[in-house]
């Protein structure tokens, strides 16, 4: 064998064990990994249909568009809260704002405007 076929046995050889290593290496997440993961994912989706339909509920009572919420707190399992506070409240808008979303209704539980309960389910 010469030289060269040495050598390109060697960086095939090399190859082959990477790979190999590669192959093993790579595990199954575990089921606590796997519920962490999915504990994210809820309070994602939460947290995204709350961005949605919270300030278009407060849009359709009160005209005024919010954008950024000023408090948000969460079990991060089965609600997410998120409060706003107004700018126009001397013209039709509002002081605050405080919109409940429950992952198990899929939608606002709670939306209350200036301490006047609009929906409660």
């Amino acid at each position: 064998m010469s030289e060269t076929q040495k050598i390109m046995m060697a960086v095939l050889g090399a190859f082959v064990a990477g790979f190999i290593l590669v192959g093993v290496s790579k595990q199954e997440p575990s089921v606590e990994e796997k519920e962490a993961a999915s504990t994210i994912r809820n309070y994602v989706a939460m947290q995204t249909m709350a961005g949605q339909k919270c300030p278009a509920a407060i849009l359709k009572e009160t005209g005024e568009q919010v954008f950024f919420a000023t408090e948000t707190t969460s079990d991060k399992e089965t609600y997410i809260t998120m409060k706003w506070d107004g700018e126009k409240a001397a013209s039709g808008g509002f002081k605050k704002a405080s919109c409940t979303l429950r992952a198990s209704l899929g939608g606002i539980s709670e939306l209350v405007i200036d301490d006047k309960v609009i929906i409660k389910k």
